[in-house]
């Protein structure tokens, strides 16, 4: 394709369809032949965005690899500095799809996509250790999704022996993810490490609030997940080789968009699971590239609400997710007045 130059962006705002704390922002990146969309974003990384958008000005969007080097120079070293690079990079991918009448997974590969995407069910605003979520893990499991994530934190009474026994009582039909979101010291891991039967887990994910291999020393036994943090100032190889994990939950906009995405999956073999908060890319992703990722994870608190934003929404069916035929990622707003 012949170059695709970015002559303006703008910014559309849908809060007035959204709940409330949900987010709103929408970017676009326009050349004279398409207009390319990502979001909903967080207000902070909406900032971050329209500081570091004017960069693209005048650039191909053909060239995602050289415009993910010019962001990546020019955003802040922060978390949502690599949200908005990951943001910006997603609505270049749009816009070179719509430009060329496709799906953004069709640029991806040269490979025949896979339209049918396995999906998992992610229930974290449901603790394992409230009494009414065991009853749901059976009722959840059985509506076809590859497996169900719950929350598994700490709080002031938990020990690593009481955190086990309720694992043990979710998971009375089959192995289930739990997702600790950061919060377990590492006494605590240590003693889920010797009491926790690892067949009950398809894995615990982010015990630690930070990816310090010694902090998952102790719970090498288990199966472990990581990734949704992982930032551009992160080396993925190198987490990853300090952890061990089972599987990669990298966020495919937080770790920097899909061309930093594909950069990962280049230099890994840990199978992916990308985080939810980035259905729409991860989507594309997973229609790519079936040999690495196994699935997508479906919010199930979240979602929904989130997919009522978009001008065609995804919705689950028997715990798959059909990749749309039409061109782009699918991230455009309902309305655009930009």
């Amino acid at each position: 394709m012949r170059h695709l130059v970015i002559d303006s962006f703008g910014f559309t705002d849908l809060a007035d369809l959204a709940g409330p704390g949900d987010d709103t922002v929408f970017v676009a990146v326009r050349s004279s032949r398409a207009v390319g969309w990502y979001g909903p974003l967080a207000e902070p990384v909406a900032r971050a965005v329209r500081d570091l958008a004017p960069v693209l000005v005048g650039a191909d969007a053909t060239d995602h690899e050289g415009l993910q080097d010019r962001l990546a120079r020019s955003a802040p070293h922060s978390r949502a500095g690599s949200w908005a690079v990951g943001a910006l990079d997603c609505a270049i991918w749009d816009l070179h799809a719509r430009a060329e009448g496709r799906p953004a997974a069709g640029l991806l590969t040269d490979e025949p996509l896979q339209h049918r995407i396995t999906a998992y069910s992610s229930w974290l605003t449901r603790d394992l250790a409230h009494p009414a979520t065991a009853d749901l893990v059976p009722e959840i499991s059985a509506q076809g999704w590859a497996f169900t994530k719950w929350g598994l934190r700490n709080h002031p009474a938990a020990s690593g022996g009481a955190l086990a026994e309720t694992l043990h009582a979710g998971a009375t039909a089959e192995p289930v993810a739990v997702d600790a979101v950061g919060t377990w010291p590492l006494a605590l891991a240590a003693e889920f490490a010797a009491a926790a039967d690892p067949t009950a887990l398809v894995w615990l994910e982010d015990p630690a609030p930070t990816h310090d291999p010694r902090a998952y020393q102790k719970l090498r036994t288990l199966p472990l997940a990581v990734g949704e943090r992982l930032t551009l100032t992160d080396d993925a190889p190198t987490v990853l080789a300090g952890i061990r994990p089972a599987a990669l939950t990298l966020d495919v906009v937080g770790c920097g968009g899909l061309t930093a995405a594909r950069r990962i999956l280049a230099r890994t073999t840990t199978p992916v699971f990308p985080h939810g908060r980035s259905l729409q890319p991860a989507l594309h992703l997973a229609a790519a590239r079936p040999d690495r990722v196994l699935a997508v994870e479906y919010r199930q608190q979240w979602e929904p609400g989130r997919q009522t934003l978009y001008a065609h929404r995804v919705d689950p069916d028997r715990g798959h997710l059909t990749l749309s035929t039409v061109p782009g990622l699918g991230a455009a707003p309902r309305s655009a007045s930009c």
